[in-house]
């Protein structure tokens, strides 16, 4: 009789715990999201909007709001583009006269060349962008870096506006150009006001979200998007693999210029005469309003939403204090405040962020 072996059966392990090291552990959830550049300061951005809330009575009517909004929509549209240019590793000291130097540039041919107001904006966008252009040229054929190519732009300028606008005008400020042609249609589109619940609102709040949504899907879903990145990261190594350095650096200063032509506009039309010596200083608030929305001085890291809560967070405290009725000249040390934690809390996040 022959037999027939039976087949072994082999029981398989009970399952266990999935081994891990310390390259593949994934960390908590609460330090992911503490490390996206945004969240800090949103949840500082809530902070201080409660704390005003709480101190200051009128910050709860919706007017005040909107004026709160309008502040912020002033400085962010500039900080955009300067967050942008610092996640590509460089800034613009020029920024803030470069917004009155695009303004008096319109306002000035316009006026004395007695053009449509129309004529005058597009010129104006000419000269900011050459100006953008001029800083990024500079920075990519000399190498020297963008803090001295960017303040002698500064002192140029600052000093081209007085001189100019005295030679032209004879006076510190242009002359009134409410009465010219294409002035209604500008204004409808730099500094109008529409009403939303028996509350002005200002057109600039809208520009400004409008362009932090663009600014957003650029740096997430585009190629140019990863060059900023890569450019700010290492700029050799992006040359390497093939990002288009020059192009990328020049291109970026170039939409600061962009942004100071689009700020200059809204002052124009806003208040129909342009101040020359305005301006100094207003560099340093939209650098400051970048790093607090988290992006760092090194570069390669940041995103176009934390400048919108950073921006925030200064509209909030400017106008907080006025409506608090405390003395405004606290808003600097605020100021000064927010801008040391920030940079604390980016360097936790940037450690947080490359720990492994």
């Amino acid at each position: 009789m022959t037999q027939h072996a039976e087949p072994a059966v082999s029981t398989p392990p009970a399952p266990g715990p999935k081994e891990t090291d310390g390259r593949t552990a994934r960390r908590p959830l609460a330090l992911r999201l503490l490390a996206r550049p945004e969240v800090g300061v949103f949840l500082g951005a809530v902070a201080v909007y409660v704390f005003f809330l709480v101190t200051a009575s009128p910050v709860r009517d919706g007017s005040a709001m909107a004026n709160i909004l309008y502040q912020s929509s002033t400085i962010g549209i500039m900080a955009l583009p300067v967050a942008l240019l610092m996640i590509g590793g460089e800034f613009d000291l020029s920024s803030g006269v470069a917004v009155i130097s695009s303004a008096l540039t319109a306002a000035m041919l316009s006026y004395q060349l007695t053009l449509n107001i129309w004529m005058g904006v597009v010129l104006a966008l000419v000269f900011s962008l050459g100006v953008g252009l001029f800083n990024g040229w500079m920075l990519v054929k000399t190498g020297l870096p963008s803090f001295l190519v960017t303040l002698g732009t500064f002192l140029i300028l600052q000093g081209v506006n007085l001189a100019v606008t005295k030679l032209v005008t004879g006076n510190v400020a242009t002359d009134d150009i409410s009465d010219m042609d294409g002035f209604a249609q500008a204004k409808a589109v730099f500094a109008s006001s529409f009403d939303v619940g028996g509350v002005q609102v200002k057109i600039t709040i809208v520009w400004w979200l409008v362009f932090a949504a663009l600014a957003t899907w650029v740096l997430l879903r585009t190629k140019y998007g990863n060059w900023i990145f890569a450019v700010g990261g290492n700029k050799e190594s992006a040359r390497a693999v093939g990002v288009p350095v020059t192009f990328t650096k020049i291109s970026l200063f170039m939409l600061v210029g962009f942004g100071a032509w689009f700020v200059g506009m809204h002052q124009l039309f806003s208040f129909n005469t342009v101040q020359s010596g305005e301006g100094v200083g207003q560099e340093l608030i939209y650098i400051a309003a970048a790093v607090i929305g988290g992006c760092l001085l090194t570069g390669g890291y940041g995103s176009a939403i934390g400048p919108v809560f950073g921006a925030f967070m200064f509209g909030m405290v400017q106008q907080g204090i006025v409506y608090a009725g405390w003395n405004p000249d606290w808003f600097k040390a605020f100021l000064g405040v927010m801008l040391l934690g920030a940079v604390l809390i980016n360097l936790w996040v940037q450690r947080t962020a490359t720990r492994r």
